[in-house]
């Protein structure tokens, strides 16, 4: 768990680089589904530019660069098809090559002795490197069950606390209404699908307060954190133009946010800061934006 937690993510000045944990996840699944075999990285090198595509910063990248430096973190090899070990990141060698990477053979027995160790690297690799409303898409990708597993009290607060008072301060802060939509359903007295959603992710700095929150249905959550919509430094809605929609409904629920100004809290309460607004567009938001 400590050498896991050692390599969840590489920051530097908020950047986000997940390539590892990604890499991670998806040599779990394949632990799962089809025991410790190794992975030719041709085979693999597809799935993991899909995940870092989808899951990764919104910058270039390639499924070159984790395969061969997770191995510096001792749970992960790679050997080449003449005995060799990994020729590095460059595809063409690791093409060429057919290099092969596997996990660490004591990370590998760890988790055949205890059953309840993958789920809780899973669970642990999820919280430190992605928001919450992506991890089921993460785990759907990788072929992994989204199981509840408890972590160890200090594995937990590596991650910082979750704080109870966050969402119910947002939701009333812009009177349970999403700020993209209008959103504001309710069911026998209860506020349903509506979110309090971290503009800066929690694993990333994000605070656990009014000015780093806004109140999104879960839609809109989940495209916001997809980097399908964001917000510009006036707190006005983007769309990215890289979304395409067709049918009448996804434009009207979308395309046409462009350029909306999004809801404000209430008066005299704090509205979301433009340094976490700045962090999501660079670190979140999926290319340039659409002309509104």
């Amino acid at each position: 768990m400590e050498r896991v937690l050692g390599v969840r993510r590489y920051t530097r000045n908020g950047e986000r680089a997940p390539h590892k944990p990604l890499l991670l996840l998806y040599a779990l699944g394949r632990f799962r589904n089809q025991g410790p075999e190794a992975i030719e990285f041709s085979a693999a090198e597809q799935d993991l530019n899909r995940l870092l595509k989808e899951f990764g910063p919104p910058r270039e990248t390639s499924a070159g660069y984790p395969f061969h430096h997770l191995t510096t973190d001792r749970l992960w090899e790679v050997t080449t098809a003449d005995g060799g070990g990994s020729p590095g990141p460059n595809v063409g060698p690791l093409r060429a090559l057919h290099a092969r990477g596997r996990l660490h053979p004591n990370l590998a027995t760890a988790l055949t002795e205890d059953s309840a160790l993958l789920p809780q690297l899973v669970r642990a690799l999820l919280d430190a490197n992605f928001a919450p409303s992506l991890h089921a898409d993460i785990c759907q990708m990788v072929g992994l069950d989204l199981e509840d597993a408890e972590l160890p009290s200090h594995v937990s607060d590596e991650f910082g606390p979750r704080d109870p008072a966050f969402r119910p301060e947002v939701l009333l802060a812009y009177e349970y209404c999403c700020a993209f939509c209008g959103y504001d359903g309710w069911l026998d007295g209860v506020a349903v699908g509506l979110d309090a959603a971290h503009v800066r992710w929690r694993t990333f700095g994000g605070p656990n307060e009014l000015g780093n929150g806004i109140c999104l249905c879960a839609l809109h959550h989940r495209l916001f954190d997809r980097g399908v919509v964001g917000l510009a430094a006036d707190r006005t809605i983007t769309v990215s133009r890289k979304y395409i929609s067709r049918a009448a409904t996804s434009r009207g629920m979308v395309l046409d946010l462009a350029g909306r100004s999004a809801r404000k809290p209430q008066p005299g309460l704090a509205p979301v800061e433009r340094d976490h607004i700045a962090w999501h567009t660079k670190q979140v938001f999926r290319g340039a934006p659409r002309a509104a």
